[in-house]
């Protein structure tokens, strides 16, 4: 393998997208740590890499990529590894969870590729492909991993309890969506490509990220102090404390300077926000 293509991967940024999985692991009963480690390098490991390969192998961006300040050169291998980790995912998904785990890699992998390929290209549409990446970054991939955890079946996790949170992660990967894109304005744009953040401006995504975030935490302490304690509601918000504050600081070096809308402090946001709800979803599963 190409070091280019080793880093095009990307696979340290699946870090970003765990707090999903961490979550339905804890809440899924009687997990067993087999399925807890197939799953999760079935999911950050193959899949989530195998949508970053495709979608740098069809962008060819030449400025920073999540996870990338400064993206190689693509090359056509890079393409053959994308499909090589889709169907290492979906095979091994299929053979050692289950059968229902194996489609819904499959058809995850099938909806990161309509995103980025050119005949269908998600990508230009701004609020369709806004909907779809947290539709099946959240919700999709809720259901999708506590079904790998948990041996049960699909119609089981049509409960509050499973479906709540569910929905909250939809709602929390809605929010912060567009602000991995806010630095991509030019580069996007060159594409032809019409994001959400490109639609909203630089300010709009910003007020558009708080109010879903805004929303989505009151969901989560709702989620929280109904079906745990009014303590875990608490330190979820508690959590969230530190994202809420770079957050403003960030917003605030904007205002003066939009330029502030760059690589570097996209990360950062992205780095607190993982680091701390990875952490909170961990104590979960592990006090419950």
């Amino acid at each position: 393998m190409k070091k280019s293509t080793l880093l095009h991967l990307r696979i340290p940024f699946s870090f970003f997208l765990l707090p999903v999985f961490l979550f339905a692991w804890a809440i899924a009963p009687q997990v067993e740590a087999s399925k807890f480690w197939i799953a999760f390098v079935v999911i950050h490991i193959f899949l989530y890499p195998a949508s970053n390969a495709y979608n740098s192998y069809f962008d060819k961006d030449e400025g920073s990529i999540g996870g990338l300040k400064k993206p190689p050169l693509v090359s056509q291998e890079l393409y053959y590894y994308s499909i090589l980790l889709d169907a290492i995912a979906v095979i091994v998904g299929w053979l050692a969870i289950n059968w229902q785990f194996g489609l819904m890699l499959f058809i995850a992998g099938w909806v990161s590729k309509a995103y980025s390929h050119p005949s269908v290209r998600l990508k230009k549409m701004a609020w369709l492909s806004w909907l779809t990446a947290g539709f099946f970054q959240g919700y999709f991939t809720f259901i999708m991993s506590y079904l790998a955890l948990h041996d049960t079946t699909l119609s089981s996790t049509f409960t509050p309890f499973i479906q709540l949170p569910a929905l909250l992660s939809t709602a929390m990967l809605m929010g912060s969506y567009p602000m991995t894109q806010i630095y991509q304005h030019e580069e996007d744009s060159k594409r032809g490509d019409l994001t959400l953040s490109i639609k909203l401006g630089v300010l709009g995504t910003f007020h558009f990220t708080a109010l879903a975030f805004s929303i989505s935490t009151a969901g989560f302490f709702l989620y929280f102090f109904h079906y745990f304690s009014w303590q875990t509601a608490l330190i979820h918000v508690m959590c969230l404390t530190p994202v809420l504050l770079f957050f403003g600081y960030w917003y605030w070096k904007v205002r003066k300077d939009p330029s502030n809308a760059d690589f570097e402090h996209t990360m950062r946001l992205n780095l607190v926000s993982s680091i701390m709800l990875n952490l909170f979803f961990l104590s979960l599963g592990i006090l419950l």
